[in-house]
């Protein structure tokens, strides 16, 4: 048994000094953002699948960002819809596509037909863009973007967030926890020098970059992308002065369709860039790929937290059954894991200043945790297919 807790400990230990060292990194405050830039041209993509009730209010909000007005043009591709979507996106400003053939595959399939569209329009664009068609912005959006962009960054990501944490317990959990992962997943990645997560909105791409790579793949296109960017030698930088705001699902059980649709896809992408992401890293000794290899290996939190809290348990059991069997030492060692694992969040909301709420919000942590590992278990393990299901909004 103490052999088996030694074992446990360090296949433990190793993915949580991988988080820590992710949380000590985003220590240091994201730097001031720099000057303001006009001298770049933007398309901002806007995929879209019955979005009457968003549409015209995302695209009205797009076209007064606060950037000259002919630097930046809006285009939604209104896919396989069978509302009036394409006419309101039309009326609001932007310039609209119809998609009717082909699979109604999801984001990724959308949005890899817009592009094609946007090259043949003959307009020259530096950058690109991706907003959910649900996504409020921040008006010095595309200024911050452009100030990246001159640094030399080829791909940015922008800080998303929840805007509607007052719907009730599940977006007022997701809210906080997007603040956690923004600050450790995305700016601690930065500090080090890694690449920062692809949140699948609020991302800016140079068009080159596009054109050559495309974009993602399968049910979690935008995890496929960070993935393949990797491969190519292309990290993904963070501005968190660029703000998007998202919705987040208001109930469990549309939640549970859109968590299950990104483990799958998450799982699927990681099986098929295991192999090329490991030779690359080995070859290149590049830490953001390792760093790429790391995340696919590695427990996620919710499944680290589940298993260590589960390998305690079992082992005061035998301890109490067989008496002096685990010694008090490891006994102790297992807590502090534990201890580390529950403070980490809190932390995330230290460093980002977070409100009570979010605090709050964070305590109901363990009913996700335990949800999100069965959600796991069932959409690699299950034997129902996961398919790609729209997320309904609600208009605010």
């Amino acid at each position: 048994m103490v052999v088996l807790s030694i074992l446990g400990l360090i296949v433990i230990a190793l993915p949580l000094a991988y988080l820590d060292l992710l949380a000590l990194g985003s220590v240091r405050r994201p730097i001031a953002p720099p000057a303001r830039q006009t001298n770049y041209r933007f398309a901002i993509a806007i995929p879209a699948h019955n979005e009457a009730a968003v549409i015209g209010q995302t695209v009205g909000h797009l076209r007064a960002l606060d950037y000259p007005a002919d630097r930046f043009d809006v285009y939604v591709v209104a896919d396989h819809c069978a509302d009036d979507t394409a006419a309101i996106a039309r009326r609001a400003g932007a310039h609209c596509f119809e998609r009717t053939g082909g699979p109604r595959g999801g984001k990724g399939a959308a949005l890899g037909w817009l592009l094609a569209r946007l090259w043949e329009t003959g307009v020259s664009y530096d950058a690109v863009v991706v907003f959910d068609a649900d996504t409020q912005v921040d008006p010095g959006f595309l200024h911050a973007m452009a100030a990246r962009l001159a640094r030399g960054d080829q791909v940015i990501q922008g800080q998303h967030r929840i805007r509607n944490p007052d719907d009730g317990w599940f977006p007022a959990l997701t809210w906080a926890t997007f603040l956690v992962d923004n600050r450790f997943q995305n700016q601690g990645r930065a500090n080090l020098g890694l690449s920062a997560k692809n949140m699948g909105d609020s991302i800016c791409l140079r068009a080159d970059v596009l054109r050559r790579i495309g974009w993602g793949e399968g049910l979690t296109e935008d995890y496929d992308l960070r993935l393949r960017l990797l491969l190519h030698g292309i990290r993904i930088a963070y501005e968190p002065a660029a703000v998007g705001y998202g919705e987040a699902p208001a109930t469990w059980a549309i939640a549970r369709k859109q968590r299950q649709r990104w483990l799958a896809g998450t799982y699927h992408s990681s099986r098929r860039n295991l192999g090329p992401l490991l030779r690359q890293a080995f070859r290149r000794r590049d830490p953001a790929l390792l760093d790429g290899v790391a995340q696919i290996v590695f427990p996620s939190y919710s499944t680290l937290t589940v298993l260590s809290v589960a390998a305690l348990l079992l082992q005061l059991a035998a301890d109490w059954i067989w008496g002096g069997l685990v010694p008090s030492t490891l006994l102790l060692m297992w807590l502090l894991i534990i201890g580390a694992l529950v403070l980490y969040p809190f932390l995330g909301l230290a460093l980002e200043r977070a409100p009570l709420r979010a605090y709050l919000a964070i305590l109901t942590g363990p009913a996700f945790i335990l949800w999100r590992t069965w959600l796991a278990l069932v959409s690699r393990f299950g034997w129902q297919p996961v398919t790609w299901v729209r997320t309904p909004r609600r208009v605010h």
